[in-house]
C-alpha cells in the first residue's frame, strides 16, 4: 500500500500550562533529549507501508523543524506544509499537498510518541481492507452520561464505548470527501473519523490500541511518557 501520513503539528498546546513559544509547546517539548515530534515521527519511519510524512506547522516554526529533520536522515520524504488555525484545517491542508498515487492517509497526533510500528501496520492493513480504520482502546472506568454539569443521567455500557487513538487511517478520496462535506457544511469535528461517520456511506473499523500510545497534553503525562520511553529503550 502507498500510504502517506499527516502529522498536525501546528497547534499550541494550551493544556501543558506553558507560554506560546515554539519551545515550550508539546510537540517540541524535549523528552530525553529529543523534542516529542522527533520521536513521533521516529516510529513511522520504521513502518513498510508509509512512503511518506507531511507535517502541518505553523509558519514560524518551519524553518527550525526542518533542521531537525534533517538531522534524521530519512530514507523517505518528509514534507512540510503550513498549518491552519485548528487541526481540521492543518489536516485539510496537507491532504491538498498529496499526489495522485497515494492510496491510504494515516493521520496521526503529533504528541502520541509511543505508537508502535506493528499497530500502524495493523490498522493500514485493516483500512486497506475496509476503506475506513482507527486505533481505539476499551475504557477501563465506568463511564457516565451527564444531563447537568454535576448530575449523572445515565452509566453508557463500556462494551459499547471505544476511546479513540491515533493514527486515523483512510482511502484517499474518501477523506477528501469527508473534509469538503465538513467544509460545506461548517462542521467541526475532534477527529478524522468523526467527518468519515457523517458521510454516512461507510463503516470505521476499530484496530486494538495500546494504553501506552498515550496523547502528550498535560504535564503529568511527561512524567508517564519518560517511564514509557525508559521500558522501550529497555526493551530494544
Amino acid at each position: 500500500m502507498n500510504v502517506s501520513v499527516i502529522i498536525p503539528a501546528a497547534g499550541l498546546g494550551t493544556r501543558m500550562g506553558r507560554d506560546k513559544s515554539a519551545t515550550s509547546r508539546k510537540q517540541f517539548l524535549s523528552l530525553e533529549g529529543v523534542p516529542i515530534l522527533i520521536h513521533t515521527i521516529r516510529k513511522f519511519l520504521k513502518c513498510p507501508s508509509v512512503k511518506e510524512i507531511v507535517i502541518a506547522l505553523r509558519a514560524e516554526d518551519l524553518p527550525g523543524t526542518r533542521e531537525l529533520i534533517e538531522q534524521e536522515k530519512s530514507s523517505i520524504p518528509i514534507r512540510f506544509v503550513e498549518g491552519g488555525d485548528s487541526r481540521q484545517s492543518s489536516v485539510e491542508n496537507a491532504l491538498a499537498s498529496l499526489g495522485p498515487s497515494v492510496e491510504l492517509v494515516a493521520v496521526h497526533d503529533a504528541v502520541r510518541p509511543f505508537v508502535t510500528p506493528e499497530i500502524v501496520e495493523n490498522v493500514v492493513a485493516e483500512a486497506g481492507r475496509t476503506g475506513a480504520a482507527i486505533v481505539g482502546i476499551v475504557p477501563v472506568d465506568t463511564v457516565k452520561q451527564m444531563h447537568r454539569k454535576d448530575k449523572i443521567k445515565s452509566t453508557l455500557p463500556r462494551e459499547h464505548l471505544v476511546l479513540a487513538q491515533t493514527p486515523q487511517v483512510f482511502k484517499l478520496d474518501l477523506l477528501r470527501q469527508a473534509f469538503a462535506q465538513a467544509r460545506a457544511d461548517k462542521f467541526t469535528g475532534t477527529d478524522e473519523a468523526s467527518l468519515v461517520e457523517r458521510l454516512e456511506t461507510i463503516d470505521v473499523s476499530v484496530v486494538q490500541g495500546s494504553d501506552r500510545n498515550i496523547k502528550i497534553t498535560k504535564p503529568a503525562d511527561l512524567d508517564l511518557a519518560h517511564l514509557f520511553l525508559q521500558k522501550e529503550r529497555e526493551q530494544a
